[in-house]
């Protein structure tokens, strides 16, 4: 419990700056997630804001770009999110939605990547609406608390809900000054010898930083990182 409020604490004091995103996933995973996933979904887009699998580096990324590349919109709790009245934080559990599944949804985000168990909270701010899943898989425990899962939709929300026109904390937020830049570098199509350039470091110093980035993000390619960089 004292770990646990520690956490809380660490977030708390963190909301709307650079250094949330870690007491955040740490609260996450202490609470008994195996993964989690946010995004703010809107009337005609997707964007992902957290996708981390806490043992599978890979898997939360792979799952955020399919979901990103159009299946959002076959996500059964889409028109609940749409309907939770501002301000709120509403939980939604597997069995609430199971049936709404259709099988090839089901076997690309469950099934497939070996995921049984499933809590939402969905969210809606002033200017953002997100969906934040807790996953677990078959053999986890239970999430520690009944009030745990809407604590980790409430963080979310104050910690993402922003005035309009504010662009909303990149996932590379968690990262140092050096390693965003070298992400940045990525996005815009760059080599590390041009970012060594850019930078003023040895190109092999460019890849410390990225390989230091990618661990932190959970990916493991340039594709990857478009893939939970992606507005």
């Amino acid at each position: 419990m004292d770990r646990l409020l520690h956490q809380i604490e660490r977030a708390l004091a963190a909301l709307g700056g650079e250094g949330f995103l870690a007491p955040f996933l740490d609260l996450a995973e202490t609470a008994g997630a195996d993964q989690i996933m946010i995004f703010a979904l809107g009337q005609d887009r997707a964007d992902c804001l957290v996708s981390r699998h806490f043992s599978r580096a890979r898997l939360g990324p792979s799952l955020a770009a399919r979901y990103l590349d159009g299946w959002w919109r076959h996500d059964p709790l889409l028109p609940a999110l749409r309907a939770v009245p501002e301000g709120t934080v509403e939980v939604a559990h597997m069995e609430d939605v199971a049936a709404r599944m259709t099988p090839d949804y089901r076997a690309i985000f469950f099934d497939g990547p070996g995921l049984a168990r499933k809590t939402a909270l969905l969210a809606a701010g002033r200017e953002v609406r997100l969906i934040v899943n807790l996953y677990q898989t078959g053999g986890a425990r239970d999430l520690r608390g009944a009030q745990i899962a809407p604590l980790l939709g409430r963080l979310a929300l104050l910690h993402f809900d922003r005035p309009a026109g504010a662009a909303l904390p990149s996932p590379l937020a968690a990262l140092s000054s050096r390693e965003r830049a070298v992400c940045r570098g990525i996005l815009d199509g760059k080599t590390a010898d041009a970012i060594a350039r850019d930078m003023g470091l040895a190109p092999s110093t460019v890849v410390t930083y990225r390989k230091r980035a990618y661990q932190k993000l959970g990916v493991t390619s340039r594709g990857a990182l478009f893939a939970i960089c992606r507005r």
